[in-house]
C-alpha cells in the first residue's frame, strides 16, 4: 500500500485545470457543430484562449509543465515508442518523449482549428475578431475544409493521446487518469 510519501506532485493546477477545460471545450464545440453556432463560437473561444495560455505555460510554467521538460527530438520519439511496444520503454515522472510529441501535435492542431474557424466565422457570419479583415465568400470553402480537417485531425489526436494514456497505465501499473485529476504519480 502507498503512504503519502510514496507520492510526489508532477501536474500543477494550472497545468490540471487546463487539460480538463482543453476537453470540455473540444468536445462541446465538436459536439455541437453548427446546430448551436453561439455554444460552437464560445467553446472555441475558450479553446483558443486555453491553448494560448498552455503555449505560454509551456514556457514559464512549473518544471514538469515547461517544453524543455518533456519535449524531445524525433529519434528520442521513435526510440521511446519502439522501447514501448516492446515494453521496455522507462517510466517518466512527467511526460514521456511519445507523449511530448503527443502535446505539441495537439496544441498545433488545436490551434489550427480555432484560427481557421474564426476566419469562418468571420466569413460566413461577418462576426468575431476577423470580421473586418475576412469578407463573405472569401475562401469560405478553404476554411471550411481546413476548419473540419483540423477538427477530424484533432479528435484522431484525441483518441490516440487516450489509447497512449491507457497503455501507458497498464504498462508502467499507474493510474495516469488518476494523475491528471490529482496531481500526483508514484515517486519512484
Amino acid at each position: 500500500m502507498n503512504t503519502k510519501d510514496d507520492w510526489v506532485r508532477v501536474w500543477d493546477p494550472l497545468v490540471r485545470i487546463c487539460h480538463w477545460t482543453l476537453v470540455a471545450a473540444f468536445f462541446t464545440a465538436y459536439l455541437v457543430e453548427d446546430d448551436f453556432l453561439s455554444v460552437h463560437v464560445w467553446a472555441g473561444y475558450v479553446l483558443g484562449g486555453v491553448v494560448t495560455f498552455r503555449l505560454l505555460w509551456g514556457l514559464i510554467g512549473t518544471r514538469h509543465a515547461r517544453f524543455t521538460d518533456f519535449v524531445r527530438g524525433p529519434r528520442a520519439v521513435l526510440d521511446y515508442f519502439t522501447d514501448a511496444l516492446r515494453h521496455r520503454g522507462p517510466r517518466y515522472l512527467g511526460h514521456n518523449p511519445a507523449g511530448g510529441a503527443m502535446v505539441i501535435a495537439l496544441l498545433a492542431c488545436l490551434t489550427a482549428t480555432v484560427v481557421s474557424g474564426i476566419g469562418l466565422y468571420a466569413v460566413e457570419e461577418g462576426a468575431g475578431p476577423l470580421a473586418g479583415w475576412l469578407t463573405a465568400g472569401q475562401y469560405e470553402d478553404a476554411l471550411e475544409e481546413v476548419h473540419e480537417v483540423f477538427a477530424n485531425l484533432s479528435l484522431l489526436l484525441v483518441i490516440l493521446h487516450v489509447a497512449g494514456v491507457g497503455f501507458s497505465s497498464l504498462m508502467h501499473r499507474e493510474n495516469l487518469v488518476r494523475s491528471m485529476i490529482t496531481g500526483r504519480k508514484r515517486a519512484e
